[in-house]
């Protein structure tokens, strides 16, 4: 018999958020400002005076987020990416109750624990001990609960020299370090956590992953902001991609941080009807044949695999030098190799590559292949779409340890 579905955590329906554009904002030093204001009054007088209307210039208007709708259950890790100004951001104040939405509504089950933007919830002249008993009857927590999870609070923090010191003189970093240590020992049963452990060092960045990591099993919901996918792909099952305060895709992690990448590189490829190449031939398409998916560039099963790469040749091809490159996307190099002394004749010819396998770890990454003959460069392309290599994850779960190869292993210990 299947198990019962977990209750929902978040439930947000048709969110929308539209902010209006002051065209009388004033630029410039203030006495431009008041001369300006000045002028304004002085025309708005005359006209008034002559009977005339004064005209109104309609404000601008801008909607950051529009229609977006999805649901979180309990105790799910949920990433939320896309690019800055995609509406990110905004999604969570709302949620937080920070910011009201101007359309559509969230249901939202439990008491919610948010880490948005360095400072937001903490009072700047009151000391850390202050804010982590201020934020802790926020969340509706008792005061003897806080007084049970305080010594870890600040040991996580790393604050304790500066426990009683008013918060306004931290660093940056105290300041988000011991805002995260509030939202997460503090046992909300949902954690918001925006783009702000990038302003810690890579060592209290790996321990708040490893927090989030006890949470979650803790059985309480998380969503998740980040512009580093690996650390999507690490924490979330689901993921839930913004663009232009729209949601553009959800699903699986695999699935959605894929195509997002893939679009990221895209836009950053340059066209290929725009590459040169000479009248002998021309690279023309690329797949996977095996193992074969819904898509021929997505790879999602390990072990051996067939890349086939097609050409149309127009004129003979002596002594043929076939090479190809696989890059991740960082444009360092995974693989290469090369093959000699090819003789090619007009068609639509194919090179077929089988392999044993590429134990990579999930992410974007691309081929380049060329061809040459004894006359020089018969074509040099970047074969598109990338190839999406979504299989499981076997890596070290420590982040900094991971490195390019996604390689599982069996230890025995004797």
């Amino acid at each position: 018999m299947a198990s019962d579905p977990a209750p929902l955590a978040l439930c947000a329906t048709g969110l929308g958020k539209r902010y209006t554009l002051d065209h009388w904002k004033p630029r410039g030093t203030l006495r431009e400002a008041l001369d300006a204001a000045g002028r304004r009054m002085l025309s708005w007088a005359a006209r008034t005076a002559s009977g005339e209307r004064p005209p109104r210039r309609p404000p601008g208007v801008v909607w950051a987020l529009r229609g977006v709708s999805f649901e979180v259950a309990s105790g799910e890790i949920v990433g939320l990416i896309g690019r800055n100004g995609a509406g990110k951001s905004t999604l969570l104040r709302i949620l937080s109750r920070i910011t009201e939405p101007t359309e559509g509504h969230a249901v939202i089950h439990g008491r919610i624990g948010s880490l948005l933007e360095v400072g937001t919830g903490f009072h700047p002249e009151l000391t850390g001990r202050e804010n982590v008993y201020l934020n802790g009857a926020i969340l509706g927590m008792r005061r003897r609960e806080i007084d049970r999870k305080f010594d870890q609070i600040v040991d996580f923090a790393g604050v304790s020299r500066h426990v009683d010191t008013p918060v306004k003189y931290y660093s940056s970093g105290m300041y988000v370090r011991l805002a995260f240590a509030v939202a997460a020992h503090l046992e909300p049963d949902i954690l918001l956590v925006d783009e702000v452990l990038a302003v810690g060092d890579l060592e209290f960045q790996r321990r708040c992953l490893g927090k989030m990591d006890e949470v979650a099993r803790g059985g309480r919901t998380i969503l998740f902001v980040s512009h580093h996918m690996n650390q999507v792909r690490r924490l979330c099952q689901r993921c839930i991609w913004l663009d232009q305060g729209e949601v553009r895709l959800a699903g699986t992690t695999v699935e959605v941080v894929a195509a997002y990448e893939r679009a990221a590189m895209q836009a950053s490829t340059p066209l290929d009807g725009d590459r040169a190449y000479s009248g002998t031939g021309r690279f023309v398409r690329w797949e996977l044949v095996k193992p074969r998916a819904d898509e021929p560039n997505f790879l999602l099963e390990s072990g051996a695999l067939t890349v086939r790469v097609l050409m149309q040749v127009n004129r003979p091809v002596r002594h043929g030098h076939f090479g190809i490159t696989l890059y991740n996307a960082d444009s360092q190099i995974m693989w290469a190799n090369a093959a000699s002394q090819l003789v090619l004749e007009p068609g639509l010819r194919t090179f077929e590559l089988e392999l044993p396998g590429l134990p990579l770890r999930p992410g974007v990454y691309y081929w380049h292949v060329s061809l040459h003959d004894e006359h020089g460069l018969v074509d040099y392309w970047q074969c598109v779409p990338e190839l999406i290599i979504g299989t499981e994850p076997v890596t070290h779960p420590d982040d900094r340890y991971q490195g390019v190869l996604n390689v599982p292993w069996d230890l025995h210990v004797s």
